[in-house]
This record gives structure tokens, C-alpha cells and sequence, in this order.
């Protein structure tokens, strides 16, 4: 994937849509929307964290202020398969993203901190961020396809849609594959609305013509929250055996 943007700064606005949602909503989107240039993609993640999930716990408390660290592939990583590292931030509503690329095998150690990274400053962000956070390990596997839109007019609209969003809480390797479990309920999808400037007017009407409201969805969070539920349940049915 050459020529990848490596600094995002714009508003994600995410829903959760059913099968039947999404299809009324594909007629509207081939009038005022494009594929985009990687127009369907299978996405895996590792999303790092501190011993005692600091990060996503931050996430879920709705600050003005979160952060998080992942390592992205576009497909199943040899050692030397190209992957991003990113930063991902959101301050009062915007987001802002910082990704550099290294071969897996090195991103691995760089994030474990047993090799280098890089002299740019996306790079020195990034080793500042693995270093203040203590601990860093890759915490939740996640992957899904997806499909992306571009606006006919705005290139700057881009809209995406999740599904078979798949997470697991072992085996954390993108090497090993996408399987897990399902975090959606089948047919659902993730939309998210990546936004530089005002939501257009036919988008607007068209979400609301459909019942379709934003959600504060996410995926790392309801992985975790999930993980928490399941703790829970083996550690109750632990005590009254």
C-alpha cells in the first residue's frame, strides 16, 4: 500500500446499522458516493494496552481527552509484510491520527521495545507515547471487512462500513489470522462518517429518512466490556461449583 496518508485530522461520526438499514441506505450512496481507492479490505489489529487496560478503560469513561496505540495489517503478515503503526487521539470531538509503516517482524519489536523505529517525528510521538504508557502489550486482536466510500464532489467525505468485526483476547499475532468472536449481530453493520467539513444535506435527510442515529460505539471498547462480562460469568460460576 504505497502512498498512504500518514496524518489525519477530521470527525468520525460512527452508527450501527441493520442489513436492511445499509441496503436502503446503498441506493443513495451510488449517487452522491464512489469505491474508494481501497474500496474493500479485510483489517486486522492489534490494539496495545497497559497491565491494567488503562487505555481503553480512559477511552470508555468519555474524556475530552483519549488515546490509543495499535498495529494495523491489510492482510495476513509475513515478517516482512508492510503494517502501520498508529496513534490514534480525540480531543473535544476530533480526531487526530499519526501512522508510520514498518515491515511486521520490526514493528513487533519496536513496540515490545527491542528494536528501532524511526527518525521522523510521527516516529518520535510514537516513542513517546510507548514510553510514558508502561507496560504496552498487545490486549485485544480485532478485524473486520470493510468497504469504503468517497464523495463524487468532496474526496474529503469518506464513509466506511464494518462487518463480521471479529475480536479475541489470545493468540494477539496477525499472523494467525482473522477468527474470534463476532461482536455485531449478524447483517449488522459499522458505518463511520469520516468528516472535514459539515455533514451534506442529502446525508443528513437520508440517515434521518432511515432511523439511523449515531451511536458512541467502539470497537476496542465493546471487545473489552464483553472480555469483563465473560470474566465475570467463568468467575461466578468458579464460586458455586
Amino acid at each position: 500500500m504505497s502512498g498512504y496518508q500518514s496524518v489525519f485530522r477530521r470527525v468520525e461520526v460512527k452508527f450501527l446499522l441493520s442489513a436492511a438499514q445499509y441496503w436502503a441506505l446503498v441506493p443513495v450512496l451510488e449517487r452522491y458516493m464512489v469505491p474508494d481507492d481501497f474500496f474493500k479490505s479485510t483489517i486486522s489489529n492489534l490494539y496495545y494496552d497497559t497491565p491494567n487496560f488503562q487505555l481503553v478503560r480512559t477511552s470508555l469513561a468519555k474524556p475530552a481527552y483519549k488515546e490509543k496505540l495499535r498495529l494495523r495489517c491489510y492482510s495476513v503478515p509475513a515478517e516482512d509484510t508492510q503494517s502501520f503503526v498508529e496513534i490514534k487521539k480525540k480531543v473535544d470531538g476530533v480526531v487526530y491520527k499519526r501512522r508510520a509503516d514498518l515491515p511486521y517482524g520490526r514493528a513487533l519489536d519496536y513496540l515490545a521495545g527491542e528494536g528501532p523505529g524511526g527518525d521522523s517525528q510521527i516516529f518520535r510521538e510514537l516513542d513517546w507515547f510507548v514510553q510514558f504508557y508502561s507496560g504496552l502489550s498487545p490486549a485485544v486482536f480485532l478485524s473486520y471487512n470493510r468497504v469504503s466510500f468517497r464523495g463524487r464532489e468532496d474526496k474529503n467525505l469518506r464513509m466506511t462500513f464494518d462487518r463480521d468485526i471479529l475480536w479475541r483476547a489470545d493468540h494477539l499475532d496477525l499472523s494467525e489470522g482473522a477468527w474470534g468472536q463476532d461482536l455485531l449481530q449478524p447483517g449488522e453493520r459499522l458505518l463511520e462518517i469520516k468528516l472535514t467539513n459539515a455533514m451534506p444535506l442529502w446525508l443528513a435527510d437520508a440517515l434521518s429518512e432511515l432511523g439511523i442515529f449515531p451511536t458512541g460505539f467502539s470497537k476496542y471498547g465493546a471487545a473489552y466490556q464483553t472480555l469483563l462480562r465473560q470474566q465475570l460469568t467463568e468467575l461466578r460460576m468458579k464460586r458455586y461449583a
